[in-house]
């Protein structure tokens, strides 16, 4: 499947909703897990801001890349963030979108906080 990288140096990105386990199967309630690692898998939705307009994206990742308090508005890093486009057949129907995936999303505010105070 083809991945395109996101470059998201150029973009403010905070959290719109925490994260929570991302569910492979909606009637079993099975929760989805990495192929490679069999870590269970996080989705975290996050308002991206650049180039004068904000979206919100779903953005999946490995629980372990999941770093510090991430409550709504916390400023964050994504790592190794990818989009990957997808298609698919759903009772006769074809649906398609973009899928976002990324190695880490760290809280930055314990370093906006360490940056403030010295500062002041």
């Amino acid at each position: 499947m083809r991945q395109i990288p996101v470059d998201t140096s150029s973009a403010v990105v905070m959290v719109a909703k925490t994260p929570k386990a991302k569910v492979r199967d909606r009637r079993t309630g099975e929760i989805a897990t990495d192929m490679e690692t069999g870590a269970q898998l996080m989705t975290v939705d996050v308002m991206f801001a650049a180039n004068e307009e904000v979206e919100i994206l779903s953005v999946t990742v490995p629980e372990p890349g999941i770093t510090g308090e991430l409550s709504m508005g916390t400023p964050v890093a994504l790592t190794g963030l990818v989009a990957r486009p997808w298609e698919n057949d759903f009772n006769g129907q074809r649906r398609h979108g973009i899928a976002f995936r990324a190695v880490a999303v760290t809280s930055l505010a314990d370093v906006t906080a360490a940056t403030g105070s010295k500062a002041a």
